[in-house]
């Protein structure tokens, strides 16, 4: 079985590069991020062509997450389903079928633009309201993967630049206490299970040659509780779909398991 997860930054602009990515790695699971596009305005005709069903939670202009399967998923659960008012489309939840069905959740953390800013903080709280959202769905003992965007490199073999990144929102310490938090729920890090040495990264800025300079982030990640993550064979951030005309500025993150 196939997971992967991908920040398309826009579906619309990036549908071939899409249906590309579906058929050259066939994954059984994909997670999709900031879709900016309402539900209507998803290919589902083109996905569903391909050979994928697709539970949406999209938003106009922004954001819009996705969950891509080979087959019907069991159950969907769309949003946080907490108190709280939050029109911001950042999560979505699907159960895959068969003897061994898995929880999957695709997740968009927000960015959280400048350190001490409003926005930083409605990162913060964001992701203080998905450990909430964690304990209320899911157990350690869950079959679960949360696939996605975090926004979070984790620790310094995830920045190619440590002194430039340090004091951003991507790297700050108090966001990465929040993904030790994850870590500490019950959730592992199945890239790194396959790739302890620094040096690989899922995210490169369009400005300033990002990508050819190989200035990186590992920001995009596959967690999964242990009866998952003890599955795991092998891990993968396809590089190669950074290329090209038009791509996306991150990469899939990919995982294999048994």
């Amino acid at each position: 079985m196939k997971i992967g997860t991908w920040n398309v930054n826009s579906v619309k602009a990036r549908k071939d590069r899409l249906l590309g990515v579906l058929d050259r790695h066939a994954p059984d699971v994909l997670c999709l991020q900031e879709l900016k596009v309402v539900d209507d305005a998803y290919p589902h005709e083109e996905v569903e062509a391909a050979g994928y069903r697709s539970a949406v939670h999209g938003q106009k202009t922004y954001n819009g997450v996705a969950i891509l399967t080979k087959e019907e998923p069991t159950a969907v659960r769309i949003g946080m389903g907490d108190d709280e008012d939050d029109p911001q489309a950042r999560i979505i939840a699907v159960t895959t079928p068969g003897e061994q069905p898995i929880d999957v959740v695709s997740v968009y953390v927000p960015n959280g633009g400048k350190v001490e800013s409003d926005k930083h903080a409605y990162k913060l709280r964001w992701l203080e309201r998905f450990m909430g959202y964690l304990d209320r769905h899911y157990t350690p003992e869950s079959a679960l993967v949360v696939c996605g965007d975090l926004n979070i490199a984790p620790d310094e073999r995830d920045v190619a630049r440590p002194d430039e990144w340090g004091d951003s929102v991507l790297c700050v310490d108090n966001v990465r206490a929040a993904y030790r938090a994850m870590m500490d729920w019950g959730l592992q890090d199945c890239f790194r299970k396959h790739h302890e040495e620094a040096g690989y990264y899922s995210w490169w800025d369009y400005r300033q040659l990002g990508f050819p300079k190989n200035n990186g982030l590992r920001i995009d990640h596959v967690l999964a509780t242990t009866s998952v993550a003890e599955r795991c064979t092998a891990a993968e951030i396809d590089r190669n779909e950074r290329k090209g005309k038009q791509p996306s500025d991150h990469a899939p993150v990919l995982v294999t398991l048994t």
